[in-house]
Order: structure tokens, then sequence, then C-alpha cells
């Protein structure tokens, strides 16, 4: 069941796990919606539910902000963008003071006893973007980070901070990636560049494309991210240590 919480900077809406929690996934939604938007999309097009007996499920949202896209409109976005395009840059000032925000979310994981090893981190569309900031240059030691049907800009600073991790031999997320052949706001192709460029700077990726699927979650995607979080990082054999 899921429980909308407040913290000092960010409103949540979280799903408890059903018995011992010692794993967590935070979700960050994409761009106009909330944390309980994203949560009752998951709960529609997934079964089962994205809901785990170990892993306690976090879906923050962005505060309101004005956003260039919507020629300065308000709007519930993590950052801001100068345009939605691959060859626009970045907006680190509003990217990195977000990280900041979603650090503090981070911390409460930590002090409910989950260490982050034993935490993933992920969103959709523009969550996705904000995920990749936050676990591959503010927290790289995290399991792993899951990005649907989303980007990267081509001169994005992730690269840069990867590349660098992985030459010096320090460890990075893993990453899932999964994204609609028919998707008319981020490009499919926007999608394989983003994860063949990580891949190429030193991640371990995965890229799973879905036939017609436009901008939107479905079911087979979730049901893979599903399967990839319980086989591959967080299974409920460990215990919050990894022993």
């Amino acid at each position: 069941m899921a429980a909308v919480q407040s913290s000092k900077l960010l409103r949540k809406c979280v799903a408890s796990p059903t018995g011992k929690h010692s794993a967590s996934v935070i979700f960050l939604h994409g761009s106009g919606d909330t944390g309980q938007g994203v949560r009752a999309w998951v709960k529609e097009v997934s079964v089962p539910d994205l809901a785990f007996p170990h892993i306690r499920v976090v879906y923050p949202t962005a505060p309101a902000r004005p956003y260039t896209p919507m020629r300065g409109a308000l709007s519930n976005v993590w950052f801001d963008r100068y345009k939605i395009s691959q060859d626009s840059l970045e907006h680190l000032e509003s990217i990195d003071a977000m990280a900041k925000s979603l650090g503090a979310v981070i911390q409460e994981e930590i002090r409910a006893g989950v260490p982050k090893h034993r935490m993933i981190i992920g969103g959709f569309s523009m969550g996705g973007a904000m995920a990749l900031h936050l676990a591959c240059r503010y927290h790289p030691d995290v399991a792993g980070v899951f990005v649907l049907s989303s980007f990267l800009n081509k001169d994005s600073v992730v690269y840069q901070a990867v590349e660098e991790r992985a030459r010096a031999g320090s460890p990075l997320p893993e990453l899932f990636q999964g994204h609609g052949t028919g998707d008319e706001l981020v490009f499919h192709k926007w999608g394989e560049e983003t994860t063949a460029l990580l891949k190429k700077a030193g991640m371990t990726t995965t890229f799973h494309s879905f036939p017609g699927l436009q901008h939107q979650l479905s079911r087979p995607e979730i049901e893979l991210l599903r399967s990839w979080i319980l086989t591959k990082l967080l299974p409920d054999s460990l215990d919050a240590s990894g022993q």
C-alpha cells in the first residue's frame, strides 16, 4: 500500500515492503507529473505490481518551477531544459541543485538502515535523465540505475563522469534502459545513442526496445524491470549489509 509522505524538501509517495526493509528503489517521474501520478501509472500497467516484500519504492515529486520548453510556465520538473533536444546544452545549475535535494531522499533510506549498494535509482523520461546524473555523478556506489523513455544530451557531463570512474577502476552502477520504437517525443534513437555512449564510457548496460510503444510505460517493460531488480541487483536473499 502506498502512502504519501513529506520531507523538508520533496513530497514523496512510498510503496512500503510487506516484510523486512532491506533495499530501496527511488523512482523519478517525468516532467509535469508527480510521485503519486507515476505510482498510479505503474500500478495501472503492471501485474504484478512493482512492489516487493523487502524493497521500499519511493516516488518523490519534483517541485514546481518555471520550465523553458513551456515558455516559462510552472511545471513539476526535476530541472530546466533550454529545449528538448539531444543537441542542446544541459541546464547544469538546475540539475545540480536538484541532485542535492534528491540526495536528502537517499540519506533518509540510509538512515532507515539501507546502504547505497542496496539501492537503485531510476525514472521515466526526464526522471530517467535526472537518475543518470544522480547515480553516475553523485552516488555511483548505488547498485543500479534504470532509464525509461529517456535520453542524455550528446555532450552530457555524465559521459565524462562515467569515463573518469571507469578509467580509475572505480565501481559504476549497472544500467537498465527501455524505450518504445513509436516514441515521437523522445525518439528511440536518442535512447539507443545514450546507452551506446554510456557503454563506450565504461558502464555495464542493457537496452530493451519495445515495438510500437509510444512515450509511455508498458506492462512488458515493467515486468522486465521488476525481474532485473529482483534477480540481478536486489534479491531478497541478501540482508541490508550484503552479507
